[in-house]
Protein backbone atom coordinates (compact mmCIF):
# COMPACT_ATOMS: atom_id res chain seq x y z
CA UNK A 1 0.00 0.00 0.00
CA UNK A 2 1.25 3.74 -0.81
CA UNK A 3 2.68 5.30 2.19
CA UNK A 4 0.20 8.26 3.70
CA UNK A 5 1.59 11.59 4.46
CA UNK A 6 -0.66 14.33 6.20
CA UNK A 7 1.53 17.31 7.75
CA UNK A 8 0.91 20.91 8.84
CA UNK A 9 3.36 23.78 9.68
CA UNK A 10 2.38 27.46 10.21
CA UNK A 11 4.86 29.25 8.61
CA UNK A 12 7.17 31.36 10.60
CA UNK A 13 7.21 35.35 10.09
CA UNK A 14 11.18 35.10 9.04
CA UNK A 15 9.91 33.19 6.32
CA UNK A 16 7.20 34.99 5.57
CA UNK A 17 7.39 36.66 1.70
CA UNK A 18 9.63 33.95 0.40
CA UNK A 19 8.58 31.75 -2.23
CA UNK A 20 6.31 28.89 -1.59
CA UNK A 21 8.72 25.77 -3.00
CA UNK A 22 11.67 27.72 -0.78
CA UNK A 23 9.38 27.86 2.35
CA UNK A 24 8.06 24.29 1.66
CA UNK A 25 11.66 23.13 1.57
CA UNK A 26 12.22 24.39 5.12
CA UNK A 27 8.96 23.66 6.68
CA UNK A 28 9.54 19.96 5.40
CA UNK A 29 12.92 19.12 4.99
CA UNK A 30 12.60 15.37 5.42
CA UNK A 31 11.50 15.33 1.37
CA UNK A 32 13.83 16.46 -1.51
CA UNK A 33 12.72 19.90 -3.06
CA UNK A 34 11.67 18.24 -6.42
CA UNK A 35 9.10 15.74 -4.73
CA UNK A 36 7.82 19.09 -2.47
CA UNK A 37 7.47 20.77 -5.72
CA UNK A 38 5.77 18.34 -7.61
CA UNK A 39 3.12 18.09 -5.02
CA UNK A 40 2.87 21.73 -5.26
CA UNK A 41 1.72 21.46 -8.80
CA UNK A 42 -0.48 18.66 -7.80
CA UNK A 43 -2.63 20.17 -5.66
CA UNK A 44 -1.54 17.97 -2.43
CA UNK A 45 0.77 20.79 -0.60
CA UNK A 46 -1.84 23.52 -0.18
CA UNK A 47 -1.56 27.22 1.79
CA UNK A 48 -4.31 28.11 4.04
CA UNK A 49 -6.41 25.28 1.36
CA UNK A 50 -5.31 26.89 -1.62
CA UNK A 51 -3.45 25.36 -4.36
CA UNK A 52 -0.77 27.66 -5.28
CA UNK A 53 2.54 27.80 -7.66
CA UNK A 54 5.56 26.78 -6.54
CA UNK A 55 6.60 30.47 -7.04
CA UNK A 56 4.02 32.18 -5.15
CA UNK A 57 4.56 34.12 -1.98
CA UNK A 58 3.27 33.12 0.80
CA UNK A 59 3.48 35.10 4.24
CA UNK A 60 3.91 35.10 7.90
CA UNK A 61 1.01 32.89 9.73
CA UNK A 62 -0.12 30.47 6.42
CA UNK A 63 -1.02 27.15 7.29
CA UNK A 64 0.54 24.61 4.90
CA UNK A 65 -0.94 21.11 4.64
CA UNK A 66 1.04 18.41 2.74
CA UNK A 67 -1.74 15.33 2.00
CA UNK A 68 0.10 12.66 -0.40
CA UNK A 69 0.65 9.08 -1.06
CA UNK A 70 4.46 8.33 -2.03
CA UNK A 71 3.14 6.02 -4.67
CA UNK A 72 5.72 2.76 -5.18
CA UNK A 73 8.40 3.29 -7.72
CA UNK A 74 8.32 0.32 -9.98
CA UNK A 75 6.79 -2.80 -10.64
CA UNK A 76 9.43 -5.11 -9.24
CA UNK A 77 8.89 -8.24 -7.76
CA UNK A 78 9.89 -9.49 -3.87
CA UNK A 79 11.65 -12.31 -3.60
CA UNK A 80 13.31 -14.04 -0.67
CA UNK A 81 17.06 -13.99 -1.29
CA UNK A 82 19.85 -14.40 1.79
CA UNK A 83 20.90 -10.77 3.23
CA UNK A 84 23.87 -10.49 5.33
CA UNK A 85 23.06 -7.86 7.77
CA UNK A 86 25.47 -5.85 9.44
CA UNK A 87 22.82 -3.95 10.83
CA UNK A 88 19.16 -2.65 10.72
CA UNK A 89 16.21 -0.28 12.66
CA UNK A 90 13.32 1.62 11.85
CA UNK A 91 15.36 3.98 9.60
CA UNK A 92 18.19 1.85 7.78
CA UNK A 93 19.27 -1.09 6.76
CA UNK A 94 23.07 -2.02 6.37
CA UNK A 95 23.99 -5.25 4.66
CA UNK A 96 27.73 -7.23 3.53
CA UNK A 97 27.17 -7.49 -0.30
CA UNK A 98 28.03 -10.68 -1.80
CA UNK A 99 29.97 -11.16 -5.22
CA UNK A 100 27.44 -12.02 -8.08
CA UNK A 101 24.29 -9.60 -6.41
CA UNK A 102 23.31 -7.41 -8.87
CA UNK A 103 21.76 -4.32 -6.70
CA UNK A 104 19.29 -3.09 -9.27
CA UNK A 105 17.03 -4.67 -12.20
CA UNK A 106 18.29 -4.03 -15.96
CA UNK A 107 18.35 -5.41 -18.69
CA UNK A 108 19.49 -9.02 -18.43
CA UNK A 109 18.93 -9.27 -14.63
CA UNK A 110 15.13 -8.62 -14.33
CA UNK A 111 15.33 -10.19 -10.55
CA UNK A 112 17.24 -11.64 -8.40
CA UNK A 113 18.56 -8.35 -7.11
CA UNK A 114 19.14 -6.75 -3.82
CA UNK A 115 16.34 -4.26 -4.47
CA UNK A 116 13.64 -7.78 -5.08
CA UNK A 117 15.09 -8.93 -1.92
CA UNK A 118 14.49 -6.05 0.04
CA UNK A 119 11.10 -5.87 -1.45
CA UNK A 120 10.57 -8.75 0.48
CA UNK A 121 12.47 -7.86 3.81
CA UNK A 122 10.89 -4.45 3.89
CA UNK A 123 7.65 -4.75 2.16
CA UNK A 124 6.53 -0.81 2.80
CA UNK A 125 10.12 -0.25 0.77
CA UNK A 126 8.41 -0.02 -2.47
CA UNK A 127 6.99 3.43 -1.23
CA UNK A 128 10.75 4.43 -1.18
CA UNK A 129 12.49 5.69 -4.20
CA UNK A 130 14.65 3.03 -5.69
CA UNK A 131 13.39 0.72 -3.08
CA UNK A 132 15.95 2.82 -0.32
CA UNK A 133 19.06 1.83 -2.41
CA UNK A 134 21.00 5.19 -2.35
CA UNK A 135 24.68 4.17 -3.57
CA UNK A 136 25.76 0.94 -5.58
CA UNK A 137 28.33 -1.91 -5.66
CA UNK A 138 28.74 -3.30 -8.42
CA UNK A 139 27.85 -6.95 -9.20
CA UNK A 140 30.99 -8.57 -8.14
CA UNK A 141 32.54 -5.99 -5.81
CA UNK A 142 31.60 -7.38 -2.19
CA UNK A 143 31.18 -5.02 0.91
CA UNK A 144 29.13 -2.76 2.89
CA UNK A 145 25.83 -0.83 1.40
CA UNK A 146 23.29 1.27 3.54
CA UNK A 147 20.19 1.22 2.41
CA UNK A 148 16.87 3.88 3.29
CA UNK A 149 13.77 2.10 4.84
CA UNK A 150 11.60 5.36 4.87
CA UNK A 151 11.29 8.19 2.44
CA UNK A 152 13.12 10.46 5.26
CA UNK A 153 16.24 8.40 5.91
CA UNK A 154 16.34 8.40 2.24
CA UNK A 155 16.33 12.13 1.75
CA UNK A 156 18.56 12.70 4.87
CA UNK A 157 21.22 9.79 3.27
CA UNK A 158 20.82 11.53 -0.28
CA UNK A 159 21.68 15.11 1.45
CA UNK A 160 25.14 12.94 2.78
CA UNK A 161 26.12 11.43 0.18
CA UNK A 162 25.66 14.89 -1.97
CA UNK A 163 27.90 16.74 0.82
CA UNK A 164 30.21 14.17 0.41
CA UNK A 165 29.96 13.13 4.31
CA UNK A 166 29.41 9.38 4.14
CA UNK A 167 32.59 8.09 4.18
CA UNK A 168 33.30 5.06 2.41
CA UNK A 169 36.36 3.26 2.60
CA UNK A 170 37.73 0.03 -0.02
CA UNK A 171 40.52 -2.17 -0.02
CA UNK A 172 41.65 -3.85 -3.60
CA UNK A 173 44.51 -5.79 -4.69
CA UNK A 174 45.69 -4.33 -7.89
CA UNK A 175 48.97 -5.35 -9.95
CA UNK A 176 52.39 -3.67 -9.74
CA UNK A 177 53.87 -2.62 -6.99
CA UNK A 178 52.58 0.33 -5.51
CA UNK A 179 55.33 2.59 -3.66
CA UNK A 180 53.87 5.20 -1.71
CA UNK A 181 49.93 6.19 -1.18
CA UNK A 182 48.30 9.36 -3.32
CA UNK A 183 45.44 11.37 -4.23
CA UNK A 184 43.34 10.61 -7.77
CA UNK A 185 41.71 13.56 -9.13
CA UNK A 186 40.84 12.56 -12.51
CA UNK A 187 37.29 13.30 -13.91
CA UNK A 188 35.13 9.81 -15.28
CA UNK A 189 32.34 9.86 -18.02
CA UNK A 190 30.94 6.98 -19.89
CA UNK A 191 32.65 6.18 -23.30
CA UNK A 192 31.74 7.61 -26.19
CA UNK A 193 30.93 4.28 -27.48
CA UNK A 194 31.14 1.36 -25.04
CA UNK A 195 28.37 2.36 -23.17
CA UNK A 196 28.93 0.03 -20.32
CA UNK A 197 32.25 1.19 -19.70
CA UNK A 198 33.54 4.25 -17.84
CA UNK A 199 36.91 6.86 -18.66
CA UNK A 200 38.61 9.55 -17.37
CA UNK A 201 37.79 12.49 -19.47
CA UNK A 202 38.22 15.52 -19.65
CA UNK A 203 34.40 16.40 -19.55
CA UNK A 204 33.48 13.64 -17.46
CA UNK A 205 32.22 14.39 -13.93
CA UNK A 206 34.27 15.46 -10.81
CA UNK A 207 35.76 12.36 -9.35
CA UNK A 208 38.65 11.81 -6.48
CA UNK A 209 39.84 8.90 -4.49
CA UNK A 210 42.58 8.64 -1.99
CA UNK A 211 44.75 5.61 -1.52
CA UNK A 212 47.70 3.84 0.30
CA UNK A 213 49.14 1.17 0.84
CA UNK A 214 48.33 -1.99 3.62
CA UNK A 215 51.03 -4.26 2.28
CA UNK A 216 53.48 -4.85 -0.96
CA UNK A 217 54.34 -8.58 -2.67
CA UNK A 218 56.51 -8.96 -5.49
CA UNK A 219 54.19 -7.96 -8.11
CA UNK A 220 51.05 -6.74 -6.60
CA UNK A 221 49.85 -4.44 -3.12
CA UNK A 222 47.00 -4.59 -1.15
CA UNK A 223 45.89 -1.22 -1.20
CA UNK A 224 43.23 0.67 0.78
CA UNK A 225 40.71 3.34 -1.05
CA UNK A 226 38.96 5.87 0.51
CA UNK A 227 36.15 7.80 -1.53
CA UNK A 228 35.43 11.35 -2.26
CA UNK A 229 32.97 11.32 -4.80
CA UNK A 230 31.24 8.07 -5.80
CA UNK A 231 31.58 7.41 -9.55
CA UNK A 232 29.92 4.39 -11.62
CA UNK A 233 33.53 2.21 -11.31
CA UNK A 234 35.64 4.77 -9.71
CA UNK A 235 38.22 2.77 -8.06
CA UNK A 236 38.69 0.39 -11.17
CA UNK A 237 38.80 3.39 -13.39
CA UNK A 238 41.36 5.38 -11.24
CA UNK A 239 43.44 2.53 -10.18
CA UNK A 240 44.06 1.55 -13.85
CA UNK A 241 44.78 5.52 -14.74
CA UNK A 242 47.39 5.08 -12.60
CA UNK A 243 48.58 2.26 -14.08
CA UNK A 244 47.55 -0.35 -10.70
CA UNK A 245 44.64 -1.88 -11.90
CA UNK A 246 42.71 -4.06 -10.21
CA UNK A 247 43.47 -8.01 -9.77
CA UNK A 248 40.91 -9.50 -12.13
CA UNK A 249 38.94 -6.54 -13.20
CA UNK A 250 37.33 -7.84 -16.79
CA UNK A 251 36.99 -4.30 -18.19
CA UNK A 252 39.88 -2.51 -17.24
CA UNK A 253 42.24 -4.90 -15.86
CA UNK A 254 44.93 -4.36 -18.12
CA UNK A 255 48.09 -6.91 -19.04
CA UNK A 256 48.21 -9.79 -16.97
CA UNK A 257 50.93 -10.07 -14.50
CA UNK A 258 52.53 -12.71 -12.82
CA UNK A 259 55.64 -12.72 -10.19
CA UNK A 260 58.69 -14.55 -11.66
CA UNK A 261 58.95 -18.28 -11.00
CA UNK A 262 55.44 -17.82 -8.83
CA UNK A 263 53.92 -21.21 -7.45
CA UNK A 264 51.75 -22.92 -9.55
CA UNK A 265 48.90 -21.95 -6.90
CA UNK A 266 49.59 -18.17 -7.39
CA UNK A 267 49.59 -18.65 -10.44
CA UNK A 268 46.53 -20.49 -11.11
CA UNK A 269 44.64 -17.78 -8.49
CA UNK A 270 45.61 -14.68 -10.10
CA UNK A 271 44.62 -16.44 -13.92
CA UNK A 272 41.21 -17.28 -12.60
CA UNK A 273 40.36 -14.93 -9.78
CA UNK A 274 36.90 -14.44 -10.70
CA UNK A 275 36.36 -10.86 -10.20
CA UNK A 276 37.73 -7.14 -9.54
CA UNK A 277 39.43 -7.71 -5.83
CA UNK A 278 37.42 -5.09 -4.28
CA UNK A 279 35.69 -4.81 -1.23
CA UNK A 280 34.06 -2.26 0.30
CA UNK A 281 35.52 -2.45 4.30
CA UNK A 282 34.74 0.72 6.34
CA UNK A 283 30.69 2.35 5.84
CA UNK A 284 30.97 5.37 8.31
CA UNK A 285 27.47 7.82 8.32
CA UNK A 286 25.12 10.45 10.23
CA UNK A 287 22.07 8.18 11.47
CA UNK A 288 19.51 10.02 9.99
CA UNK A 289 16.97 9.76 13.13
CA UNK A 290 19.06 10.85 15.82
CA UNK A 291 22.07 12.25 13.94
CA UNK A 292 24.56 9.74 15.88
CA UNK A 293 27.73 9.09 13.81
CA UNK A 294 27.83 5.62 13.22
CA UNK A 295 30.19 2.97 11.53
CA UNK A 296 30.49 -0.52 10.57
CA UNK A 297 33.29 -3.26 8.99
CA UNK A 298 33.01 -5.72 7.02
CA UNK A 299 35.35 -8.65 7.18
CA UNK A 300 37.62 -9.42 3.74
CA UNK A 301 35.35 -12.19 1.90
CA UNK A 302 37.23 -15.44 1.81
CA UNK A 303 38.83 -14.97 -1.91
CA UNK A 304 40.13 -12.01 -1.07
CA UNK A 305 42.05 -13.58 1.94
CA UNK A 306 43.33 -16.69 0.28
CA UNK A 307 44.79 -14.11 -2.74
CA UNK A 308 46.29 -12.32 0.04
CA UNK A 309 47.66 -15.58 1.75
CA UNK A 310 49.32 -17.04 -1.46
CA UNK A 311 51.02 -13.70 -2.37
CA UNK A 312 51.90 -13.26 1.10
CA UNK A 313 53.46 -16.93 1.11
CA UNK A 314 55.54 -16.21 -2.38
CA UNK A 315 57.13 -13.05 -0.76
CA UNK A 316 58.16 -14.83 1.72
CA UNK A 317 60.07 -17.78 -1.13
CA UNK A 318 61.59 -15.25 -2.42
CA UNK A 319 62.40 -12.45 -0.28
CA UNK A 320 63.48 -14.43 2.97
Amino acid sequence: MPETIQLRAEVPSDLGGQRLDQVAAQLFAEFSRSRLAGWIKEGQLTVDGAVLRPRDTVHGGALLALEAEQEAQGEWVAQQLDLDIVYEDEQILVINKPAGLVVHPAAGHADGTLLNALLHHVPDIVNVPRAGIVHRLDKDTTGLMVVAKTLQAQTHLVAQLQARSVSRVYECVVVGVVTAGGKINAPIGRHGTQRQRMGVMDNGKPAISHYRVLERYRSHTHVRVKLETGRTHQIRVHMAHVNFPLVGDPVYGGRFRIPPAASLSLVEALKTFPRQALHARFLELEHPSTGERMGWEAPLPDDFVWLLSLLRQDRAEFVG
